[in-house]
Parts: C-alpha cells; sequence; structure tokens
C-alpha cells in the first residue's frame, strides 16, 4: 500500500495556496465586486477543467441521475458557500468571521462523517484536532483584532458558523461520489452547476467594472485564482480527501490561516506577531499528530483502508 505521505502534503500545498488567496485577491476586489470575482473564478475554470478531465479520463460523462445530486453539491459548496463567506465578513470583524469560518468545519465534518462515510472518530484525531484549533485560535486572534462577540456582529457570527456547517456538508457529499467516479470528474461537474448558479448573482454588476483599470496584478490574481486556487487545489484536495478521509483532510484547513498571516506579511506589510508565530507551530504539531495515526493503522491493519483508497 502506498504511503499517505503524498496526499498530506498535498492538503498542505493546497491550505497554503487558499491562505495567500486571502491577500493576492485584495487587488482584484479594487475592480471587480465581490460576486464577479467569484463567478470568473469558477467560470474561467469549467472548461479548463472539462478540458483536462477529457484529456486525462478520455470521457466527461457521468450518470443521469447522479447530475442532481452534483448540481445540488455545486449550488451549496460553490454557489451559496461563496456568497456567505462574503457576507460573514462583510457584517462581522475579520477575526470573527476567519475564527468562525475556519475552526468548527473540521469539527463538523467529524460530528457528521458517519452519515456519509465509513470514517470513526479516532482518539489520535480528536488530540491532534484539539491541539491545531488551539494554534489556529492563537494565529487568528493574537492578530490583535480579538473576538467580538457584539450583538451588532451576530449576524456575520451567524453566517461565518454557517459557512462551517455548510462546507463541511458539502465536502462529505462528495464523499459517495468519489467512490463511483474520480475526484477529477465530481470537482469539474460540480463547479460547472456552480457557476451557473452563480450567474444570476452577477447580474447588473458588469457595467461597473472599469476594463481599463485591469494591471498585471490583477490579470495575476484571477490566474492565481482559476489555475491555482480553483482547478489545481479543489482536485488535489479531493484526491487527498477521498484517499486520507474526509476528517483528517479538513484540519488541514487550519494551515490556512497562517498561510493568510504570512501572505499579508510579505505583500502588506502586515505584522506578524509571536503569538501567530507560536500558533502555526502547534498547528503543525496536531497535524502530524494526526497524520502519524496512518503509519500505524499501516502497521497493525495493512487492509483496514483499502476502501477509501481505491
Amino acid at each position: 500500500m502506498k504511503s499517505n505521505s503524498f496526499f498530506y502534503i498535498g492538503l498542505m500545498f493546497v491550505s497554503i495556496i487558499w491562505g495567500a488567496n486571502f491577500g493576492i485577491s485584495r487587488w482584484a476586489m479594487d475592480v471587480f465586486s465581490a460576486e464577479i470575482f467569484v463567478f470568473l473564478r469558477f467560470g474561467l475554470a469549467v472548461p479548463l477543467l472539462f478540458l483536462l478531465l477529457y484529456k486525462l479520463e478520455g470521457s466527461i460523462k457521468v450518470d443521469r441521475r447522479d447530475l442532481v445530486k452534483l448540481a445540488i453539491i455545486g449550488f451549496v459548496g460553490v454557489t451559496i458557500l461563496e456568497i456567505l463567506v462574503m457576507y460573514s465578513i462583510k457584517f462581522t470583524t475579520l477575526a470573527n468571521a476567519s475564527l468562525l469560518n475556519v475552526a468548527p468545519w473540521p469539527i463538523f465534518v467529524a460530528l457528521f462523517a458517519p452519515l456519509f462515510t465509513k470514517e470513526t472518530l479516532t482518539k489520535r484525531i480528536v488530540v491532534g484536532g484539539a491541539i491545531a484549533f488551539v494554534g489556529v485560535s492563537l494565529i487568528i486572534l493574537g492578530g490583535g483584532e480579538g473576538f467580538d462577540l457584539s450583538s451588532q456582529y451576530m449576524l456575520g457570527n451567524v453566517l461565518a458558523l454557517l459557512v462551517s456547517l455548510l462546507g463541511a456538508l458539502f465536502n462529505l457529499a462528495c464523499m459517495p461520489l468519489m467512490q463511483k467516479y474520480s475526484a477529477m470528474r465530481v470537482t469539474t461537474w460540480y463547479v460547472l452547476f456552480g457557476s451557473v448558479l452563480l450567474i444570476p448573482f452577477t447580474i447588473g454588476g458588469w457595467s461597473d467594472v472599469d476594463w481599463s483599470g485591469l494591471t498585471l496584478p490583477i490579470y495575476s490574481a484571477i490566474f492565481y485564482n482559476v489555475i491555482l486556487c480553483t482547478i489545481a487545489a479543489f482536485v488535489v484536495w479531493n484526491m487527498s480527501m477521498k484517499r486520507v478521509g474526509a476528517t483528517k483532510s479538513n484540519f488541514f484547513r487550519y494551515v490556512v490561516p497562517a498561510a493568510a498571516a504570512i501572505t499579508g506579511a510579505m505583500f502588506f506589510g502586515e505584522a506578524i506577531k509571536l503569538t501567530q508565530i507560536i500558533g502555526a507551530f502547534i498547528i503543525m504539531f496536531g497535524l502530524v499528530w494526526i497524520g502519524m495515526e496512518r503509519k500505524k493503522l499501516e502497521n497493525d491493519q495493512p487492509s483496514s483502508n483499502m476502501k477509501v483508497a481505491n
């Protein structure tokens, strides 16, 4: 049986890409509304995904009865989730949104995983996840804003928590389909449906775009979002999640705030505090602790996870 190290590296790679995008997307958001930019990110990825799928697998077909499932997954995971992320940031503080968008997500996955998969919540995952949770809290809250439960932020806080819940269900809903199709095929089809269903939210916004104001950094941000954040990241994430399981995989989302903080320091001169550095090391320790479970299972039960790995 092949080692899962490659897939853990893939999860880390994707989380870094998504984290860095918090800073990189700022360049494009000066020209595009959030709805338009999200549509460009996913819409431009669709033909490339289908072309890549056909080149790699020789076919793009899925069973007609699965189209409805893929449409629902795309609507929840792309259309609704991306809009909720936007408005959660709008109606609460960045610290609140970051913590509630990211921290509960893996916990919801762990709680609901038995409804979609045969995964079990082990002591090692619980301990490693708890350690990583402490680390991500230090990174987000260590930036100086603190967590604010004022009533004025309640709507944004609820929306941010809803992002975690729907995001977890979105990830888990992909798992049964990825036992039937490749991660590439599932990703391609739900991105298609999610993009099409985003169109109504962009109506009226295109006329406000200053196309003459597009600069090299903005084109670079679009390229980064389409090629890396969507095509590469979604495919690699789903492949890795299929192999190591949804519960373990989603704890790697805790790398996202660390990558975002580093990007902010590199491109926008934002300070990184000692608390955040300590948090990053704590996250890494927790994730390594979770990842070590696979080696133990390989030694003790060599065939225990074959079903997840096919």
